[in-house]
């Protein structure tokens, strides 16, 4: 409405009512018909208002920016009374346009209460008939409805400006104006900043959403944990042999027995008396560039070396002169005589189901190398996992090239360790419990 009746710059008219709604339609009217309002002042409908007519009038009369008077007023009161014999004593000289409201109360044979509580003649001379009556024989320009009083308006304007009286100017451009903040976020204008950005779920409408599936069609479509995992960490649905091997991993590395660090440190806590959360934390700040956290530093490692051309060879005489071990490479136990099981299940699933598996194969001849050495130093399970992935995430179709490489950067390998190990590290706390295993404390004769 302050744009559009042009309240952001003084007209030339003033005007002053009794109802502030219709002051609003006041303010459309005369912005329609003329240069538009310089000042507008509802008095209010009580029978004993702050101010009155006349105080408002007079001070227009003494304004030279203001040229034309418009009065609204209404059945009930005498104050328009006041306003005629100023006209008449000419006290008030500029052109008024007046109109009093509620003329239909002389259809009724009885007192009409209107919605002010000033809105109501006692009398003959209170009505707005006879107002608008005396109001004309003063000089005033009275309209002869409501819908007339926008035509009255202009006219009296015209003539003014026709007089060189008002001087109309270039409409300036009008300012921007702030919009309300509910309004715009309702019509969809703005939105409020977010505080962080998640675009993994959703459970703002019917039912959770993970990664742009609901959770029905998961289940229905029996996508499984690998294929929740893919929507979760990778917003899309991921190939079957791709959650397969997800799973397959996850199985894997559920656990190594009580002796690896991470599960130690889970049993210790737990016979410390520590809860759930706080033991299986225990276990998990273990994990690192010695103990499961291979996995990362196995891709990126072989992932170079192959990505750059070396041979098999070139790349392990350059780990050596580095003084660097391969990560992935070397097992204590197992050797090409004894080998490790997992890493058997993993490789022959990856050559059988894979499209490509160019990272695998490259891994498996650097190993020919390196076990001339030693038998032991094979192609551990962090390494068959690493490079198997890597094969997965570059091949299966899904993932542009940089894609892959950005999520192998990001430490998803990693986390793949994390998720299947937790699921031992939580079985160990569950066992020492059952088992009501007491404080643990190491033996002295352990101890050099």
């Amino acid at each position: 409405n302050i744009i559009a009746s042009k309240l952001y710059r003084a007209g030339s008219v003033a005007y002053v009512a009794r109802s502030g709604g219709l002051s609003n339609e006041l303010n459309n009217i005369i912005s329609q018909h003329t240069n538009g309002v310089y000042e507008g002042v509802p008095i209010g409908g009580d029978r004993f208002p702050g101010t009155t007519f006349m105080d408002h009038l007079m001070r227009y009369q003494k304004n030279p920016q203001v040229k034309m008077l418009v009065l609204l007023g209404e059945v009930g009161g005498v104050e328009e009374y006041q306003v005629c014999n100023a006209m008449k004593a000419g006290l008030i000289t500029k052109p008024l346009v007046a109109l009093c409201t509620g003329t239909c109360a002389n259809a009724f044979s009885y007192e009409v209460q209107f919605g002010h509580a000033g809105a109501c003649a006692h009398g003959q001379e209170e009505t707005a008939a006879a107002k608008n009556k005396a109001l004309k024989a003063s000089g005033a320009v009275v309209p002869e409805t409501f819908n007339e009083m926008g035509l009255c308006i202009r006219r009296t304007y015209s003539q003014l400006v026709k007089a060189g009286v008002i001087v109309e100017k270039e409409e300036p451009e009008p300012p921007q104006v702030p919009i309300d903040y509910k309004w715009a976020r309702k019509l969809g204008l703005i939105r409020k900043p977010s505080s962080f950005m998640s675009s993994i779920s959703d459970e703002r409408g019917e039912e959770l959403i993970y990664g742009g599936v609901k959770l029905s069609q998961v289940f229905e479509q029996k996508l499984g944990l690998g294929g929740v995992l893919g929507l979760l960490w990778f917003r899309r649905k991921l190939p079957s042999y791709f959650c397969s091997f997800i799973e397959m991993v996850l199985m894997v590395t559920a656990d190594h027995g009580p002796a690896v660090s991470g599960a130690h440190n889970t049993i210790v806590a737990a016979r410390a008396g520590k809860d759930l959360v706080s033991s299986l934390c225990s276990g998990l700040l273990t994990i690192g560039p010695r103990f499961g956290g291979a996995l990362d530093d196995a891709a990126k490692k072989f992932c170079w070396a192959h990505d750059n051309g070396l041979l098999p060879e070139e790349f392990v005489t350059t780990m050596r002169k580095r003084k660097e071990l391969i990560p992935g490479i070397g097992h204590k136990v197992k050797s090409l005589e004894n080998p490790d099981k997992r890493v058997e299940i993993i490789k022959n699933f990856a050559m059988k189901e894979f499209k490509h598996t160019p990272l695998l194969d490259y891994a498996l001849r650097v190993q020919a190398v390196t076990t001339r050495k030693k038998s032991n130093l094979i192609l551990n399970v962090d390494g068959c996992i690493a490079v198997c992935f890597v094969d997965l995430l570059r091949n299966c179709g899904a993932f542009a090239r940089e894609e892959a490489d950005e999520y192998v950067a990001n430490g998803t390998l990693n986390g793949l360790f994390v998720l299947g190990r937790s699921i031992g590290f939580i079985g160990h706390f569950i066992d020492q419990k059952r088992l009501k295993q007491t404080l643990y404390r190491h033996p002295h004769d352990d101890i050099w």
